[in-house]
């Protein structure tokens, strides 16, 4: 028995499935955390491949690189902290608040004085290479003999806003009880490290940025996985109307990454 297949109907169009890409809160959280891990990953490798803050250095291709790398590690970690602070933001209270907002104008600063060793300090290394030889030495901690003006401040600040920023976000992330506790105990103790080994030689000091390197490779996977957890036990009606964030339910309903 032979069947018959009739053909489309030419008034009938043929239905084709298209695929759009959606940006969701929770991806771009995954993202966020994704970005921290990859920030404090950047910054561990940075110390190593550093080259010395002096004049010599400053127009070689791995000055460059290493500077340019600073800056997108600084870039990145801002945006893992505004995911880190933004998941959690009913738990981390004022405290919170305040932690990140010191520790990220860290990073703003920081990408700022990147930018300029990467890119203005090779132009005066002949115009005026004191001048730029004081510029970059400034948080090696080298004998400034130029008058700086408000450049002189960049360190002082930088280090205040790195030390309590790190401290009480990191105390926040503790009280709040949404992502990793051992990530967060690790970023304290890596705040507390900094001032201690300020009292060290310039390259010893270097290796107190791997602690905090490990600390935000910690809670950038700890938000990407809680969230990830979040996404695959979705919440009832009643509990999403609370406004908690996707992070928030996924702690109350999945063990934490510890």
């Amino acid at each position: 028995m032979s069947a018959t297949r009739s053909a489309p109907s030419p008034a009938t169009p043929a239905r084709t499935t298209v695929t759009r890409a959606t940006v969701t809160p929770s991806g771009l959280t995954r993202a966020a955390g994704a970005s921290a891990a990859l920030a404090g990953l950047i910054y561990i490798v940075i110390q190593f491949i550093h080259p010395r803050d002096v004049i010599t250095s400053i127009t070689t291709p791995m000055w460059l690189v290493v500077h340019l790398l600073s800056m997108s590690m600084a870039v990145l970690a801002l945006i893992g902290l505004a995911g880190l602070y933004l998941s959690q933001v009913r738990r981390l209270g004022v405290l919170g608040l305040i932690g990140y907002l010191m520790f990220s104008l860290f990073f703003i600063l920081q990408s700022a004085f990147n930018f300029a060793e990467a890119l203005i300090a090779p132009l005066l290394t002949d115009a005026a290479p004191q001048f730029a030889t004081d510029f970059v030495g400034l948080f090696g901690r080298y004998a400034s003999t130029t008058d700086l003006g408000p450049l002189a401040l960049v360190v002082p600040v930088g280090s205040a806003l790195y030390f309590v920023g790190a401290l009480v976000f990191g105390i926040a992330l503790l009280r709040a009880r949404v992502l990793s506790r051992g990530a967060g105990i690790l970023l304290i103790v890596a705040a507390v490290l900094t001032p201690v080994a300020g009292l060290l030689p310039h390259a010893v000091e270097r290796m107190a940025a791997i602690p905090m390197g490990l600390a935000l490779i910690w809670l950038g996977y700890s938000l990407w996985s809680t969230q990830r957890r979040a996404v695959q036990q979705p919440t009832e009606g009643a509990e999403a109307s609370e406004g908690t964030t996707g992070t928030e339910r996924g702690t109350s309903r999945a063990t934490q990454t510890r």
